[in-house]
């Protein structure tokens, strides 16, 4: 009989799946025969579709239009306005193609926040197995409600939260936890959980079983269920800007400012001071603001940060979003899972104690024994190997499977065992999660032998017997304790361990109680397993701790294996802090961040995606830039709350992916310290061509200063034309090309810069602008000025046109603009470096480069000399004199820079290569109290469970 709609909603509203089987059996209103088709209909209205839902965010159009109205489209839409108004259509559409092809590129980044929504969805299957009406079903999973029994068996994938009512499952429960370890789950319970997730027999949506065969009830669908809440997490966790997003806006109001203020003190001057008409005066201004405004400092910097892009696909580190290259430069904080990115990812085994060899450290394990103990794990064993084309091919448990690669290694034939396993075994005694072991009996000659394996102390204590070189003797209380200590020896040292027995049996005891069968044992060995470090991981560690990036591991492994794993790596070098995931959520914020800001190694078990949201929250809060590892589905929100968010691309989930920024091909942690040094080599990049673009500010406005102040009795240095061809001709490829420097010396040896450290700082614009930009300005002025009085000028004399002047003229604004280019290329090769000499990295190590300032020095060259073009931009031809001046400009310009470099090294004594960039090394703790508060916290309520008798329902094991 179907429960009363009303009661059905009342119970559904404050359920606990974790309260006694009884007590949810009655709250979801359901009976062994599963529901009724009409109250199955009517909790579908009311519960709604068993799918994951995308919540309605920005639409696509506005998120669009968005990307046209951010700082730097708005000052270079004002600068191809302006570019129209100085009739100067061309430079207008080039700008303009600018703003649309970069909005269109951030555009396409910022949808994939949806993709990964989308993602999440795949791991719901499209049908599923129910009992309705006493009748077994498939119908669409869509439809599933609270209170369905569903019917589970090997190879399904599971459509909503369940309670398990009977049979028992192996389920990969990697897409929530991801650890790659099965679980067993069975209705069988002992003390209430930690978490839902390690409840026994509880089972989620999303999740794969992988053995067994079992029927549950239906308790959570939907958004509903632990996949859902993670769907809710991706969605609530919101993009943000990168660190260089911001300092790009930033700098696009610096240079917005720079710009209008020039234009309108030279508007003033000009008029006021040096008398030129109004008409004049403004025009000049127009060509003096859109001059000020880099046109190419977008493409220049996506140049960069593509060519990042491609250097780390062949570092296997695939970026996602081509600002985040940036990004990685500035990370300090690394929180890395254990399994699959610090170790292989693979179970094999280090080590087998066959009997008495288990006793004391250091002990040879006899043939004999031995042999005893390779059999008992190929017996009870349900994996698969098979050799083909010279290769194992592996299937099964992990743990199972490495137990059969090391029984090929002392000569077992692990293929014909398989094939006989049907023909000689008798019985299985499947793993048990409460009992914490397993067991077969099977044919051995004439009679039968329980092979038995599982927890050591489990185990051990169910032996009465062991197993030596000169037969099997009893088993004293001492053996146990030496046995004992071993066990904890080897799991202190990062392993998994297996303790092995076998028992010989007569026919008829075959069909007994599992408790009296897997009793008086034969202690046969220990076996020991390991997910093996990667090889390079433990030099990639080095290069962070020479970086100054901390690492913090964050698994869901248990505390002292991630410690054993993360001491061999050398993440852990002293004390470590082992702090469980549910003991991070429950501390205040102040508690979080004394534990954060502490000296201590930190290591975080048992983790869930609150955890690492948690940490990445509080992190971030303390001004960290921070980059989280995952691979699981319940890894997204923390993976997109992340500065960088780094999923494993072998192993990981296609949720995981799609919410990374970075993807790694081999899943190695060393890919992401590669991608770190990457990072620091574009951020380094963009600096070096914005120092490089700076530069050319000073020695373009000076003489303008010069003109105006003189009250017109020294001509304009520069037209308007001259400075466009500049910015937009000469000066371009050199740009571009430094975008592609290769990286400094020592750039590994240096602590991260602050978050808050911006690509334009104090530094950068003293060099720009005071000592290279000041030292050009001097030179290129200089030019002007020989030309001038070397023809016989005085101030105050006539240069327009018809004037005898006035063919001298040209040839000195044409000096003006030639030294500018001159001083371009001895400044590209000085800011090649910021502290290093040119002789380090070598003069020919950027080929790019030298192709640029060749079409630097042709493009100036055809501007000066070609009629055409020497009557649109108004220059002259330059003789051999100017020539040879002109050749001591860039040699001038890098020796200077030169030797400033050198002082600096000197002054910074002997192995200062590479000092920090940005505002230094360290960074002022930041109270608790002004910090913003993070994610809530969600009291988790206690209590005790028991699981009543439930005999009646089908599937349940008498």
């Amino acid at each position: 009989m179907e429960a009363e709609p009303a009661a059905a909603d009342e119970a559904t509203a404050s359920l606990d799946p974790e309260e006694s089987l009884d007590h949810l059996i009655r709250d979801l209103g359901t009976t062994p025969a599963g529901l009724g088709r009409r109250e199955a209909a009517r909790r579908l209205q009311q519960h709604g579709p068993n799918l994951i839902e995308r919540r309605a965010g920005v639409s696509r159009t506005t998120e669009l239009l968005r990307q046209f109205t951010h700082p730097l489209a708005l000052l270079l839409w004002a600068a191809a306005a302006l570019a129209m108004l100085a009739a100067i259509p061309v430079l207008a559409v080039a700008i303009v193609a600018v703003i649309v092809l970069n909005a269109l590129f951030a555009f396409f980044q910022e949808v994939q926040a949806e993709r990964a929504t989308e993602a999440l969805r795949e791991y719901l299957p499209p049908v599923a197995r129910v009992r309705r009406d006493g009748t077994e079903r498939e119908i669409p999973a869509a439809e599933l409600v609270p209170g369905d029994l569903i019917l589970l068996g090997e190879g399904d994938r599971l459509s909503a939260d369940a309670r398990l009512v009977g049979g028992s499952l192996e389920v990969d429960m990697s897409p929530l936890t991801g650890e790659s370890q099965p679980q067993v789950r069975s209705p069988h319970r002992g003390r209430r959980a930690e978490s839902p997730l390690e409840a026994q027999d509880l089972i989620f949506s999303g999740t794969l079983c992988t053995a067994g065969e079992a029927s549950a009830i239906v308790y959570a669908t939907g958004m509903s269920t632990q996949l859902g809440r993670i769907a809710a997490l991706s969605q609530r966790v919101r993009s943000e800007l990168s660190p260089l997003q911001v300092q790009v806006n930033t700098a696009a109001k610096l240079i917005a400012l720079i710009a209008v203020v020039a234009g309108l003190i030279f508007l003033l001057i000009g008029t006021a001071a040096a008398g030129l008409p109004l008409h004049d005066a403004l025009m000049f201004s127009i060509g003096l603001l859109v001059a000020n405004v880099p046109e190419g400092l977008l493409p220049t910097i996506t140049l960069a940060l593509a060519v990042g892009v491609r250097r780390m696909v062949k570092r296997r580190a695939l970026v996602k979003r081509l600002a985040a290259v940036e990004t990685l430069g500035s990370t300090d904080v690394i929180c890395t899972d254990k399994t699959g990115t610090l170790t292989e990812g693979r179970m094999r085994v280090r080590l087998m104690l066959a009997g008495d060899a288990a006793l004391a450290a250091g002990a040879e394990s006899p043939d004999r024994p031995l042999g005893r103990l390779v059999e008992a794990v190929v017996r009870c064993n349900n994996a698969t190997a098979r050799r083909r084309d010279g290769e194992w091919e592996l299937g099964g448990d992990p743990t199972e499977s490495a137990l059969l690669l090391a029984a090929t290694g002392h000569g077992f034939d692990v293929e014909a065992a398989e094939d006989e396993r049907g023909r000689r075994r008798v019985r299985l005694l499947p793993f048990d999660a409460r009992l914490k072991r397993m067991a077969t009996i099977d044919r051995d000659g004439e009679g039968l032998r329980l092979h038995a394996k599982g927890a050591p102390l489990e185990l051990l204590g169910r032996c009465s017997r062991i197993a030596t070189g000169a037969g099997d003797r009893m088993l004293t209380d001492a053996d146990g304790a030496q046995i004992a200590a071993r066990f904890e020896e080897l799991a202190s040292d990062g392993l998994r361990v297996l303790a092995v027995a076998t028992r010989d049996l007569g026919r008829e005891e075959a069909d007994g109680e599992r408790e009296a069968l897997e009793s008086d044992l034969t202690f046969t060995g220990l076996v020991a397993l390991e997910d093996p470090p990667r090889e390079d991981v433990a030099a990639a560690v080095a290069s962070c701790r020479g970086a100054g990036i901390r690492i913090i591991v964050v698994t869901g492994d248990h505390g002292l294996t991630a410690e054993a794993i993360a001491r061999q790596v050398g993440i852990v070098t002293g004390s470590a802090r082992v702090v469980q995931g549910r003991e991070i959520e429950a501390m205040a914020d102040a508690e979080l961040d004394e534990l954060l800001g502490g000296d201590e190694e930190l290591i975080v078990s048992r983790s869930n995606p609150e955890t690492k949201l948690h940490l990445v929250d509080a992190l971030r809060d303390r001004g960290h830039t921070v980059a989280m590892t995952g691979d699981g589905v319940n890894d997204a929100p923390a993976l997109h709350r992340a500065d960088i968010g780094v999923a494993m691309g072998a192993s990981g989930t296609e949720v995981a992916r799609e919410a990374a920024t970075m993807v790694l091909t081999d899943d190695s942690f060393a890919s992401i310290v590669y991608a770190v040094e990457e990072g620091r080599v574009v951020y380094d990049n963009i600096r070096k061509f914005v120092t490089y673009i700076f530069a050319h500010s000073t020695p373009e406005v000076v003489p303008f200063l010069i003109f105006a102040l003189s009250g017109g009795a020294v001509p304009l240095p520069l037209t308007a034309l001259q400075i466009l061809a500049i910015d937009l001709g000469t000066e371009t490829l050199p740009a571009l090309a430094l975008g592609r420097e290769p990286a400094e010396p020592g750039i590994m040896n240096r602590p991260p810069r602050p978050r808050e450290s911006g690509i334009i700082e104090r530094s950068m614009l003293t060099r720009a602008w005071l000592w290279l930009g000041l030292l050009e300005a001097v030179l290129v002025t200089g030019g002007f000025f020989y030309v001038l009085l070397a023809n016989g000028w005085s101030p105050g004399d006539a240069t327009g046109a018809g004037s005898d002047l006035h063919e001298t003229y040209l040839i000195a604004t044409t000096m003006t603009f030639a030294g500018i280019t001159a001083c371009q290329v001895g400044t590209a090769f000085a800011t090649r470096t910021t502290h290093s000499s040119l002789r380090r990295i070598g003069i020919f190590s950027n080929r790019l480069l030298l192709w640029g300032i060749v079409f630097e020095v042709a493009f100036a060259a055809a501007l000066i000399y070609l009629p055409p073009l020497q009557d649109l931009f108004a220059t002259g031809p330059l003789g051999a004199a100017e020539l040879a001046i002109l050749a001591t400009f860039p040699v001038i310009v890098w020796g200077s820079d030169e030797l400033r470099r050198w002082w600096l090294r000197r002054r910074s004594g002997p192995g200062s290569d590479a000092p920090p960039i940005g505002a230094g090394a360290g960074r002022p703790p930041i109270q608790a109290e002004e910090q913003p508060r993070r994610l809530a916290r969600k009291a988790q309520g206690s209590g005790r469970s028991t699981t009543p008798s439930l005999r009646s329902w089908p599937g349940r094991r008498q």
